[in-house]
């Protein structure tokens, strides 16, 4: 047990705010720098934290997701109040969406200035209230250390998320003694072993069982446990949207990923199962195909839901068996879970591992235009290291990533669920920045890039050699295609005019190349490698390759067509 410190001295607010993230384990935070929020700063410059300093509050706070993520450790993000916390609001969004852990700091007016709209000024109850799952103001800096251990819980129990605290200028700038707060513990349950009876007795009846993994709350270890599991019972599994590093892609029972894009295949396995073992997961939108996989509320298959927080299970859908507890817990009870000694389903799980093999083969697809990307996709997976972390935003050049690249290790994707554009670069810097030992690799199209682009200048100011594969279209690829399918012919508001991005690393002290065929990546690619210096390279793809499977002009025709 840890116990609370004794301070043998009064210290300012914004001092003991920083001792409060010490004594809670923080090493980095990540931060736009504001004059309302000066006395931490100061705080800061003697302490044992690394500070990130970034270039947009946006960024910043998608840096702090990205640690949030890797670690299973709030992210910590500090903005400066106004327009800093309304930029910093997509991060919290994604931390929402993605159920990711993080605290944002965001600096308040004075609190004698209140409700006359002073400069700056927010409720951020107000604003915030619906996107975090905990939104305070600290008005007593002697609560500072309680008001802060309550966020460290908040926001990694139950179904993790965002905390946003308010921090009145002038209380910053307040002295009190107070005891440091302990450092947090994460609230954990187990399964009952009547539950895991029951999942025996639903397993030992099932001919076409499929789990699917999602949500956060995993470990390495986790992974590996529930890996095992399956192994023991040649269960079918499959990773939910943007979760592919939840189970090994190499493994005989991984039969791929159930998003946008799915696998024909795997879409009517899912839906033919008679039982889902959905862990972690909440099946949204883009996993449930639109909500039309599953019955609401009651699924046709027989579904046993396994997540923290109590709120999600018989939300949307009723299960047959709910499991409160984390991933983690769960599948460390897997090891006791007993299963048939020779599952009925055995051969279909080969057949959906076969099917998985040639879906995700990128050699076997051709799209138009002389640089191939799956032919990319190819080469990275010879040459990439397994523990290379792969971080994208939005868009459909995603796809490339998402189908093709075999994630066989946890702690290796960084991706939004919630579809938001521009997280892939600054992810990406969160990350080298926390595991610098790391191979990065940031997939990001042009219209995803400029969101955030210039965090590269965060990247190149700590010497951060990610390296960044910018696919160009020239245009916002995915609402052209909606646009195509709806509205054939009427191209209007997605036409891009792009910058040299390889001229834009280089005029940021980075490395910058750009690549128009197949043949001239590798080389690139090793070459911006070999430099040691964050690095761009500017692949510019023909337009028409919108997905692997289909082009514009026949998204374009079949609307065409169907008008008629």
């Amino acid at each position: 047990m840890t116990i609370a410190t004794t301070p043998s001295r009064a210290r300012l607010g914004g001092h003991i705010l920083v001792d409060q993230l010490a004594a809670h384990g923080v090493k980095h935070v990540f931060c736009v720098p504001g004059e309302s929020y000066l006395a931490v700063l100061d705080g800061l410059h003697d302490a044992q934290i690394d500070v990130t300093v970034c270039r947009q509050e946006g960024g910043a706070a998608m840096m702090a997701d990205a640690h949030g993520k890797l670690t299973g450790e709030p992210g910590i993000c500090m903005v400066t109040r106004g327009p800093g916390a309304t930029n910093a609001m997509a991060g919290v969004h994604i931390a929402k969406q993605d159920s990711t852990p993080m605290i944002l700091f965001v600096g308040q007016i004075e609190r004698g200035m209140r409700e006359r709209e002073a400069f700056q000024e927010m409720d951020y109850r107000a604003v915030f209230g619906t996107q975090a799952k905990w939104v305070t103001e600290i008005d007593q800096v002697e609560r500072i250390p309680e008001l802060i251990s309550r966020a460290f819980h908040i926001a990694t129990s139950g179904r993790p998320g965002p905390v946003v605290i308010a921090l009145p200028e002038d209380m910053l700038t307040e002295t009190a003694t107070v005891d440091d707060a302990p450092h947090y513990e994460v609230i954990e349950s187990a399964p009952t072993a009547g539950q895991l009876s029951d999942l025996e007795q639903l397993l030992s009846q099932a001919r076409s069982p499929v789990a699917i993994l999602g949500g956060t709350r995993w470990s390495a270890d986790a992974v590996e446990q529930f890996t095992a599991f399956a192994e023991r019972l040649s269960l079918p599994t499959a990773v939910s949207f943007r979760r592919q590093m939840l189970f090994p892609a190499d493994h005989p029972c991984f039969i791929g990923d159930v998003g946008l894009g799915i696998n024909p295949a795997l879409l009517k396995r899912v839906a033919d199962a008679d039982l889902i073992l959905l862990v972690g997961g909440r099946m949204s939108e883009n996993p449930s195909q639109a909500y039309t996989l599953l019955n609401i509320p009651v699924p046709a298959q027989k579904l046993v839901h396994v997540h923290p927080d109590s709120a999600e299970l018989g939300r949307v859908y009723r299960p047959t068996l709910s499991i409160n507890t984390s991933p983690a817990a769960f599948a460390q009870a897997l090891a006791g879970v007993k299963g048939p000694a020779q599952p009925a389903w055995a051969a279909d799980t080969a057949t959906a591992r076969q099917s998985y093999l040639a879906w995700s083969d990128p050699t076997t697809v051709h799209t138009p235009g002389q640089l191939q990307l799956g032919e990319v996709m190819a080469y990275l997976e010879k040459t990439l290291p397994a523990d290379a972390i792969m971080t994208n935003g939005a868009g459909n050049y995603a796809t490339w990533l998402h189908r093709f690249h075999r994630f066989t290790r946890y702690g290796t994707q960084l991706a939004p669920t919630s579809g938001s554009m521009g997280y892939g670069l600054p992810a990406a810097v969160g990350a080298k920045r926390v595991q610098p030992e790391k191979t990065v690799v940031c997939f990001a199209g042009d219209g995803c890039f400029m969101m955030h682009g210039q965090e590269f200048a965060t990247a190149v100011q700590y010497n951060l050699p990610i390296l960044v594969l910018l696919i160009d279209n020239g245009m916002y690829g995915t609402i052209r295609m909606h646009q195509e399918k709806h509205y054939p012919g009427r191209i209007s508001a997605t036409q891009l005019q792009n910058p040299d991005f390889a001229a834009y690393a280089q005029a940021f002290g980075g490395y910058g190349e750009r690549v128009e065929t197949t043949e001239q990546f590798a080389p690139a690619f090793e070459r911006a490698l070999a430099s040691g210096k964050p690095a761009i390279l500017h692949c510019l793809i023909d337009p028409q390759t919108i997905t692997p499977s289909t082009t514009l002009d026949k998204i374009r025709d079949a609307a065409l067509k169907a008008q008629r």
